[in-house]
């Protein structure tokens, strides 16, 4: 494998490692150091790499995004009852060119994912994670993407790449492997109207911030149908992080997003996780902890998955058909876990991107809505999408 790209991690953090307790996470991780080079990843499930790119961030002035602060913070949590084995691979720093910072992190991500190894992308501005939806290019047809974020990230598909417009180039550019994308925790006032009004259109999930913070376990469902999951640390509200981080008084708090953090490293899908829009600045040590705190709960989840969507086996799951006027909606519940899907039929003679029967994750709400006549909004934007 050739990471030559990738620098170490700092002595400055593994001198810090080696005055913690045996039992803390960063005597337990596999690092990169100058002295030992990559470590052996025969046997890692998540690997972090920090990538230190900014200059498509609309605000860039220069500024080159350090990650020790986080490292620090990270290493001297103390891991769960685990059996997930983790590497920290260093950083990717700027290239000659933003596109030779992408062209690295995708060859990078892409070896990870042929590997079965869960990248954790630390950054550096959001684009970046068009650089890592394009790893998967070679790797699976279609991808699911939510993101954690305050805004849309939309913008205009036909000007350069921004932080705050790539999701126009995931769309539009070749090759089309994007099937569904959420946005989790918006709020109305960053966005302008023709941008939710196209949101709608392509039948794409959007949720606002009010909705989620009064129901957490809104995001399990979505979250459990994603692959790549992107944080944009502004979806954090200005309170709970250092002065040049802050961005908006409303936000996800510390424990829910931490929270949705254990929800996308529990879902068995997600197999890359990216925290964006680090800033470093004086007093960081809330937020360096936070997203180390975020790292942790994702680790976490990943360590909690269990596989439960396997329908083969009767014996393992509970089936329910719901007549809606003239749909039938077929649920499945499984007998391991509790959690519910909901079955989007192959519509024959459509040149559909399913080419069978498939299972959109929801929950028992969904379920019991439907018994009461109504049609759950996930499955109608499912089935609508799959219709073109």
């Amino acid at each position: 494998m050739n990471f030559s790209f990738l620098t170490p991690v700092s002595d400055t953090v593994l001198a810090h490692k080696e005055l913690l307790s045996e039992q803390a996470l960063g005597r337990k991780l596999r690092i990169h150091s100058r002295q030992n080079g990559i470590p052996d990843l025969d046997d890692i499930q998540i690997a972090i790499i920090g990538v230190q790119e900014t200059r498509n961030d609309v605000n860039y002035i220069g500024q080159v995004p350090k990650f020790d602060n986080i490292r620090m913070a990270l290493y001297l949590l103390y891991p769960g009852n685990w059996n997930t084995n983790i590497a920290d691979l260093g950083d990717i720093e700027q290239g000659e060119t933003v596109e030779d910072t992408y062209f690295a992190v995708r060859t990078a991500i892409t070896v990870l994912l042929e590997k079965n190894i869960i990248p954790i992308i630390i950054g550096g501005s959001q684009d970046i994670t068009y650089a890592n939806y394009r790893a998967y290019d070679d790797v699976m047809p279609m991808v699911n993407i939510v993101s954690i974020d305050t805004n849309f990230d939309l913008g205009d598909a036909s000007l350069p790449i921004k932080n705050n417009s790539y999701l126009g180039k995931v769309i539009t550019e070749e090759p089309y492997n994007l099937f569904n994308y959420s946005t989790v925790g918006y709020q109305t006032y960053f966005n302008p109207q023709d941008e939710i009004d196209l949101m709608e259109k392509l039948y794409f999930e959007a949720y606002r911030l009010g909705d989620i913070s009064a129901n957490i376990h809104l995001v399990e469902p979505v979250l459990r149908d994603a692959h790549l999951v992107t944080i944009d640390l502004k979806s954090v509200r200005a309170s709970e992080v250092n002065s040049k981080q802050k961005y908006s008084p409303n936000g996800f708090d510390g424990k829910e997003i931490c929270a949705i953090s254990r929800y996308a490293g529990i879902s068995n899908k997600v197999s890359s996780f990216g925290i964006y829009e680090y800033q470093l600045g004086k007093n960081d040590n809330a937020t360096a902890m936070l997203i180390a705190q975020m790292i942790w709960y994702f680790c976490e989840g990943v360590n909690c998955r269990v596989k439960d969507d396997d329908f083969l086996n009767e014996n393992q799951y509970q089936k329910y058909n719901v007549l809606v006027e003239d749909d039938e909606l077929v649920f499945y519940k499984s007998l391991k876990t509790g959690r519910w899907w909901i079955e989007i039929p192959f519509l024959p003679n459509v040149n559909n991107k399913l080419k069978k029967h498939t299972l959109l994750p929801c929950m028992h709400d969904d379920y019991v809505r439907a018994t009461n006549g109504e049609i759950p909004e996930r499955w109608f934007k499912a089935y609508r999408k799959n219709s073109f």
